[in-house]
């Protein structure tokens, strides 16, 4: 949980802050995302989403769309002594990545934004809130 505000130095180095640190471990995996961020998960943690996407049918266009696109895009990242991680050149382009991230926690991932791209959808999930709280309802929640 929560949201910090960092920068990304002109190496393409991004300081993980300490309490995702904690969460991540040593090594981890970042990948493309949904909505124009980037997915970080731990290492256990991606190994459960690789057997499950593992067992999407193949045979189904939208699944194979989907499991490249997400494989794709993942690396395997270790922290520097500094706590930073070199973000690779593909996914801060993917990402819309230049200096401002925001990185934030979501239950079982961390997910890093470019500060702009975060603030754009924060602007329009936050009109439609009640509307998404309702589906959510739907959903069992």
């Amino acid at each position: 949980m929560g949201e910090y505000n960092h920068t990304v130095d002109s190496k393409g180095r991004l300081i993980i802050p300490a309490k995702f640190r904690e969460l991540l471990g040593e090594k981890f995996v970042i990948t493309k995302g949904l909505d124009h961020c980037l997915f970080v998960y731990p290492m256990d943690e991606w190994a459960n989403l690789e057997r499950k996407l593992k067992d999407l049918p193949f045979t189904q266009k939208d699944a194979r769309a989907f499991v490249r696109f997400f494989f794709s895009g993942a690396t395997e990242i270790e922290l520097d002594k500094q706590g930073r991680v070199l973000i690779p050149p593909n996914l801060r382009e993917f990402a819309k990545i230049e200096k401002d991230v925001v990185i934030i926690g979501v239950s079982s991932r961390v997910e890093i934004w470019s500060l702009d791209e975060w603030q754009s959808y924060s602007s329009s999930a936050e009109v439609s809130y009640e509307e998404i709280a309702e589906k959510m309802v739907e959903l069992g929640i």
